[in-house]
């Protein structure tokens, strides 16, 4: 079934704390870093690798999470003389601190990406680095690798440098912070540049047939004594529904899904921009490390479109896929499930290598409609320190350092292995946590809309319900002589199943 972004805010009670210690038992998720790894981190920490250039005086600021603390990227915006644009986006310099073959760079070969829990996080290196030492904060100087493109007034790359720098963020900024300062029109010019080239990038994606999906994320609130303690109000617009949890003197939870703001997207282009860039001068050297996507089978798109009638949204024959993403409105329920259902057509991504001009047969991918690579995340993501050393080397005409070149062969594994883990994480987190909203109410009726189902076992699909919002498991054949389900339709469904430490819950038909 479709799965979804998740978070929790609050304190999670303690059997869903616990079922998600146990979910990281059950995945091998590794626990807190070797003493060894531990200390060469602190020693890192208090010397990294320096670079001659001193850029602190560009005044970069930084778009995240109001508690993310694992800061990548910072940028700073400006207008050219000719029209067009100036894009500086400093991304943390991780090879400043990790030295290769030592053995924190071979925990993070072994750990390869940071795992997001509801209640904490498996970082990919040592806090003191990821969200300390090499983090962008605010205020603080850091190496960087510093990406400057130049667009014209179009939001076309017409040129591009990388090269290392020292830097200092003056703005940790939020998302919702920003689209409130863009849309009031208080934004100063490096901020209200966003929104100006956002949206070029946006039309120059529709121009290449590149598709951004706008996936509403799942939100979980803890609420405590009731709504007086909710960190945040959501609009009924927004899909904002509630579950409880109905054991005595329980904790109540609130469920919304959150459609991404204007914001969000403007911010991704700016990274989709960096990623195209470091795969442009990838494949010029001849060397590198992509992030492809094959083209959708027409089997895929034909299932989609299947799906897309039984949702009742119009697809005419005459619109292309990306152009009817475009159209789709995520606050509608109809639509986020489409928007779901679209993922499917994701599957398949996976890293690229080559080396010495020997080109691979597929270098795009097939969302981005371009040449990309993962650059922008090393504090995170174990393949964007490779790809950033690469593109590094290449400007300024070296070559590639010989660690990057012995661990270029595996890292498609690595990354193949980490990204499996990551989708196990998941969807286990999902699972768990719409378990702990729905607890105690097993035996209840509730209205939905099938929004999935198996193509060989029509008794089988998903469920969307009105209220909590739900996407779940529903199977029609408990007694053996199930009728198919009728995809697209409302349905009350009848809960079976919700028990923590038990994966996911289940509705059969009421």
């Amino acid at each position: 079934m479709p799965r979804r972004h998740i978070r929790v805010t609050g304190a999670p009670e303690a059997p869903l704390r616990a079922a998600l210690t146990a979910l990281r038992t059950e995945l091998d998720v590794p626990e807190s870093f070797p003493p060894a790894v531990q200390a060469e981190a602190e020693r890192a920490a208090k010397a990294p690798a320096v670079p001659p250039l001193d850029a602190t005086d560009i005044p970069f600021f930084t778009i995240d999470p109001p508690t993310s603390t694992d800061l990548d990227q910072a940028m700073h915006l400006s207008r050219r003389p000719d029209g067009g644009f100036r894009v500086r986006y400093a991304i943390a310099d991780v090879a400043a601190f990790v030295v290769p073959g030592g053995m924190l760079d071979k925990e993070t070969h072994r750990r390869v990406t940071t795992l997001y829990f509801p209640d904490e996080k498996t970082p990919l290196h040592p806090p003191v680095l990821s969200e300390d030492a090499a983090s962008l904060l605010p205020d603080r100087t850091r190496p960087a690798a510093l990406w400057t493109i130049d667009l014209d007034a179009d939001g076309r790359t017409v040129a591009v440098d990388v090269h290392r720098a020292l830097v200092r963020s003056r703005s940790k900024l939020d998302y919702e912070g920003v689209q409130r300062q863009l849309d009031a029109g208080t934004a100063e010019e490096p901020l209200a540049l966003l929104k100006d080239i956002g949206e070029a990038r946006e039309r120059l994606e529709v121009e290449r047939g590149g598709i951004s999906l706008n996936v509403p994320e799942q939100e979980i609130v803890e609420d405590g004594n009731g709504d007086a303690d909710r960190g945040r109000d959501r609009d009924e617009d927004r899909g904002e529904d509630r579950g409880e949890d109905r054991d005595e003197g329980a904790r109540t939870y609130s469920l919304t899904y959150r459609a991404p703001l204007p914001a969000e997207g403007w911010n991704a282009q700016i990274s989709l921009l960096t990623g195209m860039a470091a795969a442009e001068l990838m494949l010029t050297h001849g060397t590198g490390v992509l992030r492809t996507l094959p083209a959708a089978p027409d089997g895929a798109v034909g299932r989609l479109r299947r799906t897309a009638q039984a949702l009742h949204i119009d697809w005419p024959h005459h619109v292309s896929y990306a152009a009817l993403i475009r159209s789709l409105d995520p606050h509608r329920p109809h639509h986020a499930a489409f928007l779901q259902e679209c993922t499917t057509l994701l599957r398949g991504a996976g890293y690229t290598i080559f080396r010495d001009g020997n080109l691979p047969p597929l270098t795009t991918h097939a969302a981005v409609a371009a040449p990309y690579a993962h650059c922008t995340a090393p504090l995170r993501r174990l393949v964007d320190r490779y790809a950033s050393e690469i593109c590094l080397a290449v400007v300024a005409e070296q070559p590639t350092p010989d660690w990057v070149l012995a661990a270029l062969d595996t890292l498609p594994k690595e990354m193949t292995e980490g990204g499996r883990r990551a989708g196990a994480v998941e969807r286990g987190c999902v699972d768990i946590v719409e378990a702990a909203l729905l607890k105690g109410r097993v035996g209840e009726v509730f209205e939905g809309w099938v929004v999935d189902v198996e193509d060989h076992k029509p008794t089988v699909g998903s469920v969307q319900l009105e209220s909590p919002a739900v996407v779940a498991r529903i199977e029609s054949d408990g007694d053996g002589d199930g009728a198919p389900l009728p995809l697209g339709e409302r349905l009350r469904v009848r809960l079976t199943r919700a028990e923590l430490g038990v994966a996911g819950v289940r509705f059969a038909p009421a």
